[in-house]
């Protein structure tokens, strides 16, 4: 792909580890801008304000970078989880999910402003959790650091434990999804490429 430089736009290494997986270069600088909540929206549109955000702060300082914003929010009908604050939220959060389908929004922005381009999209995943015990979350808490994590869990870590099936994308559910991105980078490197 003809892409500008790109940046990640994400402390995450889990996004990294994604992102490196569409085999471009690309540099990390992460955004500090303080994630918003609100009662009133959706999961998605606040995983979506929370990606431009992010891609915006760092877009003015690198205006000639294809910036990605990124952010994952999970939902039960109408909560929505963020990270946990310490590991009494995250146990809490898992014992509202077990037994249930709850949704993961990851939100992305794609900008470069030098280019006037701008994308914004939303891919959300269907995820379902296994009854689970006090001792099961008990368990599964023992073994994974949940509090850089929407919703306290990572379905790519013991995820078998917890989640009995997704449906979806799974790249979605650890922070990044990929298919989508793949299409919408290279729609991106279709407008911009040289002609001949």
């Amino acid at each position: 792909m003809h892409l500008p430089t790109v940046i990640l736009a994400s402390r995450s290494p889990r996004r990294s580890e994604l992102l490196r997986q569409l085999d471009f270069p690309f540099d990390v600088l992460p955004s500090d801008l303080p994630e918003i909540e609100h009662e009133q929206m959706t999961a998605g549109e606040l995983c979506q304000i929370n990606a431009y955000r992010k891609a915006r702060a760092i877009s003015k300082q690198h205006p000639d970078c294809l910036v990605m914003g990124v952010d994952t929010l999970v939902a039960l009908e109408h909560r929505v989880f963020g990270k946990p604050a310490n590991m009494e939220e995250a146990r809490r959060m898992l014992e509202e999910l077990q037994g249930k389908s709850h949704h993961v929004a990851t939100g992305v922005c794609l900008i470069c402003l030098r280019g006037h381009h701008q994308k914004l999209f939303c891919e959300i995943t269907e995820v379902t959790f296994r009854s689970l015990n006090p001792h099961d979350i008990d368990h599964y808490l023992s073994k994974v650091d949940p509090l850089d994590k929407a919703g306290g869990y990572a379905i790519q870590e013991h995820g078998d434990d917890i989640v009995r099936n997704i449906h979806g994308s799974f790249s979605n559910v650890v922070g990044l999804p990929l298919e989508r991105l793949r299409a919408e980078l290279a729609e991106f490197d279709l407008e911009h490429a040289p002609a001949h």
